[in-house]
């Protein structure tokens, strides 16, 4: 079996069209994982209540952690393998994203 070929996703204007994963935390301390080509709308959908129904109840959220993938296939492996993940990691993920944001904004 060969390797598969990656490609990267170009949108219509020829530029490159990023996929991310993203982390939201909800009031009550919960996380959701999802997918979503701007991470920063989708949160916005979400507080709208809009966006997924295990978070409506639990609104506001905000980003906890996002990562980028040129990539659509291997960002929707990364979401699945993140959704597996215990809380205890992806809380670790958020507060380390979190540390790291901080620090470039000084």
């Amino acid at each position: 079996m060969g390797k598969r070929k990656r490609t990267v996703s170009v949108s219509t204007s020829g530029k490159r069209r990023w996929h991310y994963v993203y982390l939201a935390r909800a009031r009550d301390g919960s996380l959701y994982c999802g997918y979503a080509l701007d991470p920063h709308a989708r949160v916005s959908t979400h507080n709208s209540g809009r966006g997924a129904r295990s978070l409506r109840g639990k609104l506001p959220v905000q980003l906890g952690y996002v990562r980028r993938f040129a990539d659509r296939g291997d960002a929707l492996r990364y979401e699945i393998a993140l959704k597996r993940a215990s809380h205890a990691a992806k809380s670790g993920l958020c507060a380390r994203w979190l540390r790291r944001r901080r620090q470039t904004k000084r």
